[in-house]
């Protein structure tokens, strides 16, 4: 979702009071609000079939998976953020007596945008690699089957997979997974050739 810069700096705490009463959601960056906007269609089928995707393949094991409305404070920091889809596998752990705001993300999903892409790649990666229980960042592209896994490897590095195409599946070590792109992009309609669009 794009977010929309909101020029007035607050405290971490203001902004939590104004959140948790407001009809409309809002991140939180060192100080200043960011209004989400609404999302696209092909945007809301995505998150839709990786939420139902991943709560059929874990139903009954421990995780649990939470859709766009699970506020999310970024390790260590007052960041305040909605992934699009957010996976906790060990005990949830919350800020507070609320339970809205997670903070022990095992894997977090980020359909990407064209105002967002930049952000999601680099600032919103850079500070969630710092929680340590975040073992895997998926993110995908909208206008083609297109999906950047990032896993934490053994001793903290990351490493970063392409899996571009409707044919491919990747696998999220953490919980076993596989998830196919044909799956994750069910019901979205692709231009015949992606040759022009690929990265």
């Amino acid at each position: 979702m794009s977010a929309l810069p909101q020029a007035k700096f607050i405290t971490p705490e203001e902004y939590l009071a104004l959140e948790r009463a407001a009809s409309e959601r809002s991140e939180y960056y060192d100080g200043e609000m960011f209004l989400m906007a609404g999302a696209s269609r092909k945007h809301n089928i995505i998150s839709s079939n990786v939420t139902r995707l991943l709560g059929n393949a874990l139903l009954d094991g421990p995780c649990e998976i939470y859709a766009s409305d699970m506020r999310t404070r970024i390790h260590q920091s007052n960041n305040y953020v909605y992934p699009d889809v957010v996976v906790a596998c060990a005990e949830p752990e919350f800020e507070d007596d609320n339970t809205d705001i997670l903070l022990n993300p095992t894997i977090v999903v980020e359909i990407l945008s064209p105002t967002t892409e930049k952000h999601d790649r680099s600032v919103k990666f850079d500070l969630y690699r710092r929680a340590p229980s975040l073992q895997e960042y998926l993110l995908l592209k909208q206008h083609i089957p297109h999906a950047m896994l990032h896993q934490r490897q053994t001793g903290g590095a990351w490493l970063m997979r392409d899996f571009i195409g409707l044919e491919r599946a990747l696998l999220l070590e953490s919980i076993g997974c596989e998830l196919k792109l044909a799956e994750i992009y069910h019901k979205i309609k692709f231009k015949q050739s992606l040759e022009t669009d690929l990265p």
